[in-house]
C-alpha cells in the first residue's frame, strides 16, 4: 500500500464553472489524482447562476466546497482564485485547472522547493503542455496511470507552445498575496497565465520550473475556454506587454491601485 505524500501545509485551489459532462468527469479524475497521492486540502469554487447541488453530492467529503451564484455568462477566474486565496491559511497553495495533471514526483518536487526557500513560485512542469486526445483521456479514466499518459504523449496535442505557463502552479501564499496576486484585469479566460509570470519576474521574486510534461484532459472548449472577441484578445496583450515594460517600483505602485 502506497503511503501519501504530507502536503498538509498545502491548499489546491480550484475554481471552476460546470459547462460540461467533460468538464465535471475531468474534475472528479483531478480530484481523485490528488487524494490518492497527497495528504492534503483541496477547495474547490463553483460559480455560475444555478446551483443545482450535483457538485456538491459527488465531491468527496475530504473537499471544502464553495458555491457562489454568478449569473455572468463569463467566468471571472481571476477574481475567485483571490477569493480562494484569501479565504485559506495554508503556506503555501497550489493554483490549479480542474483538467491538468503532472506525475506525483513532480508535485512533491514542486512544494518541497518553497519548504526550502529555495523558489517563491513553481511551475510542476517544465517542457510541454499536451492535450489528450479522447481516446487517450479514456484510456486514463480506465488505467489511473500517469504512466500511461507518458508512454502516448507523441499521440497528443502541444498546447500553448513554446513555452507554457498555464495550467497550474504552487506559491508561497503570503508571497503571492505581496506580489498582488490575480490581476482582475484580465477578466475571462487568456493571457493572465503570462501577466502573472512577468510580474513575479519583474519583482525580482524566485520562479522555478520541474523537469517533466503537464497533462490536459481534452474537453469540449466552451465560451470560457476561448476569447470572446478580437477586440478583448487585442486588450489583454496590450496589458500585458504593458506590465512586463515595467520596472520593479512601477509594478509595486500599480499592484497598490489593484488594492
Amino acid at each position: 500500500m502506497n503511503t501519501k505524500s504530507n502536503l498538509q501545509d498545502v491548499a489546491f485551489l480550484i475554481p471552476l464553472r460546470v459547462d460540461s459532462i467533460g468538464r465535471l468527469e475531468n474534475l472528479l479524475e483531478v480530484i481523485k489524482f490528488i487524494n490518492r497521492f497527497f495528504d492534503t486540502n483541496i477547495h474547490v469554487l463553483e460559480a455560475t447562476g444555478y446551483n443545482n447541488q450535483l457538485l456538491s453530492k459527488l465531491l468527496p467529503a475530504y473537499v471544502t466546497y464553495t458555491f457562489i451564484q454568478d449569473y455572468d455568462p463569463v467566468f471571472y477566474r481571476t477574481y475567485y482564485i483571490n477569493q480562494l486565496l484569501r479565504s485559506t491559511n495554508s503556506t503555501i497553495v497550489g493554483v490549479w485547472d480542474s483538467d491538468v495533471l503532472v506525475a506525483q514526483h513532480q508535485i512533491e518536487e514542486a512544494v518541497n522547493l518553497i519548504r526550502a526557500k529555495k523558489a517563491d513560485f513553481v511551475l510542476p512542469y517544465k517542457d510541454k503542455f499536451l492535450d489528450t486526445t479522447v481516446i487517450i483521456k479514456e484510456l486514463y479514466l480506465k488505467t489511473q496511470s500517469i504512466k500511461m499518459l507518458k508512454e502516448n504523449e507523441m499521440k497528443m496535442n502541444e498546447l500553448y507552445g513554446p513555452d507554457p505557463v498555464g495550467g497550474g502552479f504552487f506559491a508561497h501564499r503570503k508571497t503571492y498575496l505581496a506580489s498582488g496576486a490575480e490581476n482582475e484585469f484580465f477578466y475571462g479566460w487568456g493571457r493572465e497565465d503570462g501577466e502573472r509570470v512577468n510580474r513575479w519576474n519583474n519583482l525580482g521574486y524566485k520562479l522555478e520550473r520541474v523537469d517533466g510534461n503537464m497533462y490536459h484532459l481534452t474537453h469540449k472548449r466552451g465560451s470560457n475556454s476561448r476569447f470572446h472577441s478580437r477586440q478583448e484578445a487585442a486588450m489583454k496583450q496590450e496589458e500585458l506587454t504593458r506590465l512586463a515594460m515595467m520596472s520593479s517600483d512601477e509594478i509595486k505602485r500599480e499592484i497598490r491601485n489593484w488594492k
